[in-house]
């Protein structure tokens, strides 16, 4: 691959990753979701939800396929294109259930007796983690697509694990948060 050619790609993904990441900034910063605020609700919220997701992209089905008699290249292009698909769809459910536990969070806050700059800190820094890291995720989904690498979202249910766990102790010793 050329110099002009490598300069095109770096640019192109520079140009794709500021993209995304001002797209989950502008989403995070301003979700727009109904809240179903209710201890049933933040009972429900599990992790194992998103299990699933964690081996969606791994190269395994890919390497058997490949090593199937009649394999073609286009077999591991459409399985790529509908992994990503199924991929971005757990991205918007896991986006959707962080920002939900996030305003969640901003409620207890705001009606709690205490002053908690702790936890109001701690919600602002794990925001900015989360949407890193889906900008991350994204800009590697983007290159998965293509077969060019995997993406890794552990990082990313493990802070949305700790917010709903952070959630789930102050609900009960708050308030019973019903709608």
């Amino acid at each position: 691959m050329s110099a002009a050619n490598w300069m095109t790609l770096l640019i192109l993904l520079i140009v794709v990753f500021a993209a995304s990441l001002g797209w989950l900034v502008r989403r995070i910063a301003s979700p727009q979701t109904s809240l179903p605020v209710t201890a049933g609700w933040i009972d429900a919220l599990s992790i194992e939800r998103y299990r699933p997701m964690m081996r969606l992209l791994d190269s395994e089905d890919l390497d058997f396929l490949r090593s199937q008699p009649g394999f073609t290249p286009h077999m591991a292009t459409a399985l790529r294109i509908q992994r990503c698909w199924i991929f971005r769809g757990y991205l918007r459910c896991l986006s959707n259930d962080f920002a939900r536990v996030c305003v969640a969070l901003k409620i207890v806050l705001l009606q709690s007796r205490d002053d908690r700059p702790d936890l109001a800190m701690a919600l602002v820094r794990q925001q900015a983690l989360f949407a890193a890291g889906m900008a991350a995720v994204q800009m590697r989904l983007f290159l998965y697509r293509w077969g060019l690498c995997g993406a890794d979202v552990t990082g990313l249910v493990k802070i949305f694990d700790g917010m709903r766990l952070e959630l789930q102790t102050l609900v009960p010793a708050t308030m019973g948060m019903e709608a």
